[in-house]
């Protein structure tokens, strides 16, 4: 199993963010989270990846326990994530952007390739390459001199999911990747999650727009108020008189 969550809580005072959420993501599966807004979804990505420490529970990525592990000892292991307003260097080009991804697996680090030091200069040549071929890969590769600030946000998303994958991560968290794109640029999206699916990196993530989920996840987990209500392929999920009292009556129409 790529990723087994069990019982996780998270509290913020007196409050439960999350209470006794237990899922699996098999390696090489697409599964996506939904619920209404503070349903503990974005909690539950900051818990997998560190950011935050669960109150109680389990999680084990690649039957490893993640347990007492800092946000980048977790992003080393082979978890990579992107967040609801795109977290990018936009004073750089989205070619530097990308190659800071790159860099975590590098040994010179990208500061001393920029020095140009003799050690690092293979590093760096490395470290480009890898940078354009994975921005060849999502479509980015015309853009690689760009200042990333002077992107749209759906292109500006697009940097950010290139430079986690340039990580090489094997498993990828996406947050609301499909906020704020039109029916084109959503339809662009499914297909690039699709190809990094088909590449061999298993993706967990949060969305709201439910054409686009139930048309790529294998399976849908729903949050609601912090608890798990449901678990199931979308047919299952689309059909649960329970999610479709809480969440999908409404969410399906948006």
């Amino acid at each position: 199993m790529m990723l087994s969550v069990r019982a996780a809580t998270k509290l913020f005072g007196g409050l439960a963010a999350l209470r006794d959420v237990s899922f699996d993501l098999a390696k090489g599966e697409i599964k996506a989270v939904i619920g209404p807004n503070g349903a503990g979804k974005t909690t539950m990505f900051h818990l997998i990846t560190g950011i935050l420490r669960p109150t109680s529970g389990r999680i084990e990525f690649a039957g490893r326990s993640v347990e007492g592990l800092s946000a980048l000892q977790i992003a080393r292991l082979g978890i990579a994530r992107t967040f609801q307003q795109p977290q990018i260097f936009r004073s750089l080009t989205v070619l530097e952007n990308v190659m800071l991804g790159a860099d975590r697996s590098g040994r010179s680090g990208l500061l001393a390739c920029g020095l140009g030091l003799p050690r690092t200069r293979l590093e760096e040549r490395r470290q480009i390459a890898a940078a354009h071929e994975y921005l060849a890969f999502t479509g980015m590769a015309d853009h690689a001199q760009r200042i990333a600030s002077d992107l749209p946000l759906g292109e500006q998303r697009y940097v950010e999911i290139t430079r986690a994958l340039a990580t090489g991560a094997s498993l990828l968290l996406l947050d609301e990747p499909a906020a704020g794109l039109d029916e084109t640029e959503t339809e662009q999206l499914s297909a690039l999650i699709l190809r990094i699916r088909d590449r061999g990196t298993t993706v967990l993530l949060i969305e709201h727009h439910m054409k686009f989920v139930m048309g790529i996840a294998d399976s849908v987990l729903v949050l609601n108020f912090g608890a798990w209500l449901a678990d199931g392929t979308p047919a299952e999920v689309r059909s649960s008189p329970a999610v479709i009292d809480a969440y999908l009556g409404t969410a399906e129409n948006a």
